[in-house]
């Protein structure tokens, strides 16, 4: 049907300001995605290679932002279009839409990152009511044309005009019922005719108008639609899960069609270089005859694996395995390929570097480096901190007694359990309560990403690798099983049917395992991923019966620590997290927050010092806390001997070790009833509305807590000193730095240093040991941000307590405004994401650049550092590299994110994108 003749291209017209809106796919080249999309971009790539590529044309995302900025096509435009479909009519000698042997397009979106399924495409387009008798006697099969034409009203129908799909379907299922056939292939030209006629009365009724038979007003409407689907609900709602940036655009692939559904010896298919969902080298992907490539990724047809196209047809088999060879050779990584075959006349439709599943990942990466296709440098850049944070999930207990009731295609692994819910809605809502649920549907659709968003996993009884959900849910690293054929899905009645005649019901537990793709009924237990246990140190790379995935991680942690500037360091409050973050890799202690060390049975006894009347009971409380004190720091040096230990003083709210003022005024208030009052009681409720504060968090908190209660923080220092100096004695090396919380001028860090000071020296002088304890600050308010050159004349650190600093940057409180109103903040994309997740480089970002450059202008040796909750963030690790810090520290099972992210932040290469 479609030849590729080597004629002249006609000179493209260009706007009067010179800007080129339109570009052929022989002009083009990958490294053009900005401009040309993926898509776009790569279509060009393969004409270049001088591979099967049907010609056609690409609007540039330049065209579609001028379009979404001011709500109209530049002028320019429609001229250059123009010029492009008449080369592409010479070329293919034929007319768009001409009545006896038409020229039909396709009309396909394609952004800069991949978006599988969340923009719109148009096919068929060009068909008309004269135009489809042409194509039936061109093509000799009456079938293949009306069955174009339906699909065209249908997609043209709901993409562009808005039509309701489920209108399109039911009259389809109401075609096949009436025939009593299964299947649309069994329609014949007759019943598909009819069927023309039933879609066009929909589009009459439901858009006010007829299907337009202009050939050129169905392209540029679609363009238009394709351009409007970038801001869609579906295409923003995946953006932001995605944090792909909301001004990029579409561009738009006008292609020449090619026809998969002319019968048995054509078809369509979507094929991997390597398996998406594990990373093995062999043949993967889905084929499917006598049909077009919608069907394959709608997962509405079950697919035959790829391997079976041997059987069918040969020759194309043999040719697509060459040039899947030749593709990953030059993009040197797994590619993803869409093919059709016209008549055992093989085309290529689209490549692009695959999504993949995070083990996938990184047994690529390896791969490549021993097939010498890539360097170490990188392999880094192939892998991120969130797919290994994904390998550290816990994995089913395969010894568990579990009843299996299915299997299906292992599309994106892990271990998921929840409740079965039958539509996105639902999925959303329980979630929200939170409930824990899977997704279950016959297929899913790119209207159902907010119920994929919310759920723990995916279950579809049709579709394969390379459906819509299987491809989703590895974008998102969401667990998968896709073609689960025996179970059978009623969406309407909220069941599944499993072998055997039991029903699931909406709010039944199962569980699906994306790695063997095996559906079980109830809860199965979890165990720890082997990546857990390596990092752990329960097993070895390199033994014989070490996990081919653990072996890739290894050597991947390898590269990353070898490259990386940035130190990692843990939060940890006790000898057992100190233990464990230093298997993970830890190089030090980055914050201990001594608070945590006065709950529990000591408690009572910081009730006292709080309460205490006179300076002697006082000091009779810190007498008996000291020695505690002194124990735990023991245990912490000898956990991570040799390594430093960042212990930050005393830093809440006085409220978290008082009771609850309601609580205990009621036990008053009852105790004076039954004339039995307490004293103590009568007393700690004095105290505690004596110490009220409104807001706490901005109140008697941090170094204002040390300066208000003489000795508390000198009691933790001599703790600390005595801890390190008797470690000493025991042949140990302690390496204590000691953090001031809170500090918001210069002159407190100087009056609690002075009095830190005096204590080491007396611990010194009645030990003999001498000390080298340092002492910084914990930058956590926007004073001291501003400050820093003045605070660094007092601080041989600083650490960035990011978490606080975010709340008075912003103004936010995070205990109430993430429950509040942040997800209307999301939704409006006025944030990209929280930014107690990810930090806010412009603002909260801005200030620690400016005070790690000031404190450096004061103090060069100061050592800088961050503790806050973006420590592990893979995104703010990068940041963190960018401005200058020495370490990130982050809670143990973090660790090894920000250590891969720290190696990829030393090596991250201009201009490269693997996403």
């Amino acid at each position: 049907m479609s030849e590729n003749k080597d004629l002249q291209v006609a000179e493209p017209a260009t706007s009067v300001e010179g800007v080129k809106f339109v570009y052929d796919f022989t002009e083009g080249n990958k490294d053009l995605k900005d401009l040309l999309g993926g898509k776009g971009a790569n279509l060009a790539e393969m004409t270049n290679l001088g591979l099967p590529v049907p010609p056609g044309f690409t609007i540039t995302t330049e065209a579609c932002k001028v379009y979404l900025d001011s709500g109209e096509e530049p002028a320019a435009l429609r001229d250059e279009v123009s010029a492009h479909l008449d080369a592409l009519e010479r070329r293919m000698g034929k007319k768009l839409g001409q009545a006896d042997d038409p020229l039909l397009v396709s009309v396909r979106s394609g952004a800069k990152f991949s978006m599988p399924g969340m923009m719109d495409t148009v096919l068929n387009i060009g068909l008309s009511d004269k135009s489809v008798q042409g194509l039936a006697v061109q093509a000799g099969d009456d079938r293949f044309a009306w069955d174009s034409y339906r699909r065209l009203i249908q997609m043209f129908g709901k993409t562009v005009l808005g039509v309701d799909g489920e209108l399109f379907e039911d009259a389809l299922e109401a075609a096949k019922t009436a025939k009593k056939v299964t299947v649309d292939t069994e329609l014949e030209a007759a019943d598909l005719k009819k069927l023309v006629t039933r879609f066009k009365r929909i589009v009459k009724t439901e858009a006010g108008r007829d299907f337009p038979q202009d050939p050129r007003e169905q392209m540029d409407l679609a363009v238009k639609a394709v351009f409007d689907s970038w801001n869609g609900d579906r295409a923003k709602l995946y953006r932001r899960q995605e944090r792909i940036p909301h001004d990029l655009g579409t561009a738009v692939n006008v292609c020449s069609m090619v026809f998969g559904n002319l019968g048995p010896d054509s078809g369509t298919g979507v094929a991997f270089t390597r398996d998406p969902a594990s990373g093995h080298q062999g043949v993967y992907g889905d084929y499917l005859q006598n049909a077009q490539g919608e069907d394959v990724v709608a997962g509405i047809r079950n697919t035959v694996p790829l391997a079976e196209l041997e059987k069918i047809d040969k020759k194309s088999y043999d040719q697509l395995l060459q040039i899947m060879e030749t593709l990953e050779n030059h993009y040197k990584d797994l590619c993803d390929i869409e093919f059709t075959i016209e008549r055992g006349q093989l085309w290529m439709l689209q490549t692009r570097v695959g999504k993949r599943t995070a083990g996938a990942a990184f047994r690529i990466a390896t791969q490549l480096v021993d097939q010498g296709l890539i360097d170490e440098t990188e392999a880094l850049q192939r892998v991120t901190g969130a797919q290994l944070a994904q390998l550290m999930f816990p994995r089913f207990d395969e010894d568990a007694k579990v009843e299996k009731v299915g299997r299906g295609i292992a599309a994106s692994p892990g271990a998921a359990v929840g409740k079965a819910v039958f539509d996105s809605y639902t999925a959303v809502k329980w979630s929200r309560s939170g409930e824990k649920v899977i997704l279950v549907r016959r297929e899913t659709n790119p209207d159902d990403l907010d119920g994929m968003i919310a759920a723990e996993g995916i279950l579809t009884s049709r579709g394969g690798k390379t459906s819509h959900a299987a491809v989703v849910a590895r974008g998102m690293g969401k667990t998968c099983v896709c073609g689960a054929e025996e179970l059978e899905v009623d969406t309407k009645r909220r069941r599944m049917t499993v072998p055997g005649g039991h029903v699931v019901e909406e709010g039944d537990v199962i569980s699906i395992d994306g790695s063997s793709g095996k559906v079980y009924l109830g809860e199965v237990p979890v165990v720890p991923s082997p990546v857990v246990e390596y990092f752990e140190g329960r097993m070895h790379a390199g033994a014989d019966d070490a996990d081919e995935l653990v072996e890739a991680v290894h050597r991947i942690m390898a590269f990353a620590d070898r490259k990386r500037r940035l130190r990692v360091r843990a939060n940890a409050d006790n000898a057992e997290d100190a233990l464990r973050a230093r298997r993970f890799g830890a190089q030090g202690i980055g914050l201990c927050r001594t608070e945590h060390m006065f709950l529990g049975d000591r408690r009572e006894l910081v009730e006292r010092l709080i309460l205490a009347d006179t300076e002697t009971e006082r000091e009779e409380s810190l007498k008996q806390l000291l020695p505690l004190q002194k124990k735990d720091f023991v245990e912490l040096f000898e956990a991570m001997d040799g390594l430093p230990v960042t212990i930050r003083l005393l830093d809440p709210p006085l409220h978290e070790f008082l009771p609850d003022i309601t609580e205990l005024s009621v036990r008053v208030a009852l105790a004076e009833a039954r004339k039995d009052s307490n004293e103590n009681d009568l007393r700690l409720l004095q105290a505690v509305h004596r110490l009220h504060e409104q807001n706490p968090m901005l109140g008697l908190r941090g170094v204002r807590l040390g300066l208000v209660i003489p000795g508390l923080f000198t009691m933790q220092v001599r703790a600390i000193a005595e801890a390190a100096a008797e470690r000493k004695n025991a042949k140990g090396d302690p390496r204590a730095e000691i953090m001031i919380p809170l500090v918001g001028t210069v002159q407190e860090l100087e009056i609690v240093r002075d009095e830190a000071d005096e204590v080491i020296a007396e611990v010194e002088a009645a030990t003999g040991v001498a000390l080298k304890l340092s002492i910084g600050t914990m930058i956590e308010l926007p004073r001291a941000a501003l400050t820093a050159g003045q605070i660094a004349e007092a601080a041989e650190f600083f650490s960035f307590g990011t978490n606080d600093l975010t709340q008075t940057v912003w103004g936010f409180s995070r205990d109430d405004v993430e429950a509040s109103f942040f997800t209307a903040y999301l939704e409006k994309g006025i944030f990209g994401v929280s930014p107690f997740e990810t930090i806010d480089k412009d603002g909260v970002g801005s200030l620690v650049a400016a005070a790690a450059k000031a404190g450096r202008e004061t103090r060069p040796d100061l050592k800088l550092g961050v503790c806050g909750e973006h420590g592990g963030d893979p995104e703010s690790v990068h940041f963190f590299h960018e401005v200058g810090l020495d370490y990130v520290s982050c809670s143990p099972f973090r660790i090894p994110v920000a250590r891969l992210e720290a190696g990829r932040a030393a090596t991250q290469s201009q201009g490269s994108d693997h996403r």
